[in-house]
């Protein structure tokens, strides 16, 4: 068992965040005899997960509708893990659509970044004086 700190410590989400998933239904504590919210070791994984989908811009009530299978990913049917509506359905569908596009700009970005480097480290390497000013980024970075 974990302190609320500690869970936010090995998650990277501040305490607060982390009361706001408990108001918002998302994560629940135990608490000890002392009062405090004490989280088991499988809180740890949920919340990085959490944080991911809503920094991909899933809004928490669509998150909630999910949670029962991001957690146990046990549920396969609508009965073990509710039904959705056609607007949730609709909802995530178009944030599916969203998350694709994303991807393809990232991928753009990413090769568009990694040839300028390309072009970068070469030219670097063939001025002479220059080199030591620049990292050898082919090296240093996986891309």
């Amino acid at each position: 068992m974990m302190t609320i700190g500690e869970l936010a410590e090995k998650t990277g989400v501040t305490p607060r965040m982390l009361r706001y998933y408990e108001q918002q239904g998302l994560l629940t504590p135990w608490r000890g005899s002392n009062g405090y919210r004490l989280y088991g070791n499988a809180a740890v994984a949920l919340v990085l997960q959490m944080r991911e989908l809503i920094e991909s811009g899933l809004p928490t009530r669509l998150l909630r509708t999910v949670l029962p299978w991001l957690e146990h990913q046990k549920c396969n049917s609508q009965a073990a893990c509710g039904a959705l509506d056609q607007e949730e359905v609709a909802a995530l569908r178009e944030h599916i659509q969203n998350i694709g596009r994303r991807i393809e700009v990232l991928s753009r970005n990413r090769t568009a970044i990694s040839e300028y480097l390309r072009l970068m480290s070469a030219n670097t390497h063939g001025a002479g004086h220059h080199s030591s000013r620049v990292l050898d980024l082919d090296t240093s970075v996986n891309l």
